[in-house]
């Protein structure tokens, strides 16, 4: 699985919108989208904040595991 399959699931598994989890990274709609679809890579940084806000491992985020493991 590819880590922007993985940030849209948790997203939508959190019933939050593109533009909500866009104000939560400081960034615009359009950018997380572009993530989101695959078309730009992520910067690292966002990935923790995702991680924290969602309390998932970064693993589970980039799509290297398949358990949800709540951040230590």
């Amino acid at each position: 699985m590819y880590y922007y399959q993985r940030i849209r699931d948790v997203r939508e598994d959190a019933d939050l919108n593109q533009q909500q989890v866009a104000e939560l990274l400081n960034i615009t709609r359009q950018q997380y989208q572009l993530y989101e679809s695959g078309k730009r890579e992520m910067p690292m940084h966002l990935f923790v904040v995702l991680a924290k806000h969602y309390n998932v491992s970064l693993d589970y985020l980039a799509g290297l595991c398949l358990c949800k493991k709540p951040l230590v």
